[in-house]
């Protein structure tokens, strides 16, 4: 079990303000479902390069380090995303050839990077910073991909999208993990 200290009544993260359509307008409902896998295979390079940017950008050497280990998570998620693309789409992926294409602003959760660009000088001075700001940005991924899941969309579909929630809800649950042993 993890103990955030108080609970939600002393949460000081950081949140990023949008309605309960954000990010939807990146699927109709009718897309298959290695075109999901695919979008968020995009968004999470997305937030594989904010994270890797940031820790090119901060002088704190512990700070850089935790987001360069946020960042290897997200690859880590890739790998998954592509070999679950893999799987479900028979024609071949090249993978360099979707990397080099991601260049997409929109991260997990329907964030853009110009949201959080604000955020990135002034509230990543700090490990439990860097950290509400992972939490935050995981949070959001869980909700938009149980919000795509209620879409209509074919039952393959809404497999994969509650799959992905879950793996964002073990992403989230290693950064409390961590958070606890750095505050």
């Amino acid at each position: 079990m993890v103990n955030f200290k108080g609970g939600i009544k002393a949460w000081k993260g950081h949140s990023v303000s949008g309605s309960a359509t954000m990010g939807m307008a990146l699927l109709k409902g009718n897309e298959h479902p290695a075109e999901i896998v695919l979008l968020s295979y995009r968004m999470e390079e997305a937030v594989r390069r904010f994270y890797a940017s940031s820790a090119a950008a901060t002088d704190d050497p512990d700070v850089s380090a935790l987001l360069g280990q946020l960042a290897d998570m997200e690859t880590n998620h890739k790998d998954r995303l592509f070999d679950l693309y893999q799987s479900i789409e028979d024609a071949p992926l090249d993978r360099k050839n979707v990397d080099a294409d991601s260049v997409a602003t929109v991260m997990e959760g329907g964030v853009t990077a110009d949201d959080l660009k604000a955020h990135e000088r002034s509230a990543l001075p700090a490990t439990e910073d860097v950290l509400s700001m992972a939490m935050m940005l995981e949070a959001q991924a869980v909700d938009l991909y149980l919000r795509y899941a209620d879409m209509r969309v074919a039952l393959e579909a809404k497999k994969i999208l509650c799959q992905l929630a879950d793996e964002e809800k073990a992403h989230l649950h290693s950064l409390g993990a961590l958070l606890e042993q750095k505050i």
